[in-house]
């Protein structure tokens, strides 16, 4: 190949390229127009959508929390005095009232003691008697009737005393409920240390827990309290009764208590359990569900069915927020139509779909 057909050759190429690289910036300039409009173009594609219609409904702010279920009463059994164990007169599992004779320690010392300060006390009384006569008559003096009457009197509270021993040797229960398992037997010999049972009060019974400080403002007695365990899946309602004074520094919350009826059993000392705490109610209030509101820089916003069925964009300011549902303080009125799906699809003016609506 001679040097003319190559330089040729090179000629040829870069006005290719040129064509190439040139032309289409060339043609577009040439069939620009004015600019398109923004938002969807015309005859765009319908969006299907759900939506939910707004109406004022009854808001219970409530927490979600866990407890503990405590007894109403509860007790471990211990004797006053040491002794051997003579005669034991419950059974484990037993329901007792207040006072039931449980347990009796050896009291025979104790009997023997109260047997002659009874026979000392009928001595004294009789010498009181004819003393008491003879003062009358004036046969003795005042001091001489006096001596046998401080006798007689002391002689009484001596007896009152061993008595007092006498019950301490008994072991009875302090309240209705009941007893739990045995841990002594008949012949031991037990102190004031040994446990004999426990005997415990389920009717009604009390479930303790906390709630964070931010809540403590809100807090009256007598709010009501729904719980359930893991044996009882059903709802029960209970009431506060009783909260802490002050927040503690450890967990930065609020110990309550409330109290419920335990009918039946169900529910047993200890147990774990689920606590839904209602602080308040509003009665007006406009629900929408989570998945609605979209987040931003400047706070919240959703879309609603505006004019001609097209989606509009509104900013809103939410207030208190359930598992499934967000409050709306402020941007949206009863009966605005909310989309609850399609959300992050939707732009304003975009057509829409209704395909149900709640």
């Amino acid at each position: 190949m001679n040097k003319q057909t190559k330089t040729l050759l090179i000629v040829a190429l870069v006005a290719i390229i040129a064509v190439i690289y040139i032309y289409p910036r060339w043609n577009s300039g040439t069939n620009s127009g004015p600019a398109a409009p923004s938002g969807p173009p015309a005859g765009a594609t319908e969006l299907p959508v759900t939506v939910i219609t707004l109406k004022k409904e009854t808001l219970k702010n409530q927490l979600n929390v866990t407890g503990t279920i405590l007894p109403n009463e509860s007790v471990s059994l211990r004797p006053e005095v040491s002794g051997l164990v003579t005669r034991i007169t419950f059974k484990e599992g037993q329901y007792v009232s207040k006072g039931t004779p449980l347990l009796y320690l050896n009291d025979n010392d104790l009997q023997a003691q109260y047997q002659k300060l009874e026979y000392t006390q009928k001595l004294f009384e009789s010498q009181e008697n004819r003393q008491k006569q003879l003062l009358a008559r004036e046969a003795i003096s005042q001091e001489e009737y006096d001596i046998v009457l401080n006798q007689y009197n002391t002689t009484l509270s001596d007896l009152k005393l061993v008595e007092a021993q006498i019950q301490k040797t008994i072991v009875r229960a302090p309240f209705n409920g009941v007893l739990g398992l045995r841990q002594v037997s008949e012949g031991s010999v037990i102190g004031s240390n040994d446990i004999i049972a426990t005997v415990v009060s389920m009717d009604p019974i009390k479930i303790e827990f906390s709630i964070p400080e931010r809540y403590a403002n809100m807090v009256e007695v007598g709010a009501p309290v729904f719980f359930s365990s893991e044996a009882t899946k059903d709802e029960a309602e209970g009431k506060v009764y009783a909260f802490e004074p002050q927040i503690d520094a450890a967990t930065r919350t609020l110990k309550l208590r409330a109290q419920s009826s335990n009918k039946g059993g169900k529910f047993l000392p200890g147990m774990f359990v689920k606590i839904r705490f209602v602080l308040g109610e509003i009665d007006d209030a406009l629900m929408v569900p989570a998945e609605s509101v979209i987040p931003e820089l400047q706070g919240y916003k959703v879309f609603v069915v505006g004019k001609d069925q097209k989606a509009e964009e509104r900013s809103v300011e939410i207030g208190t927020r359930t598992e499934s549902q967000v409050q709306i303080t402020k941007g949206l009125e009863e009966g605005d139509m909310v989309l609850t799906s399609g959300v992050l699809q939707a732009r304003p003016g975009s057509p829409l779909k209704i395909t149900n609506t709640n």
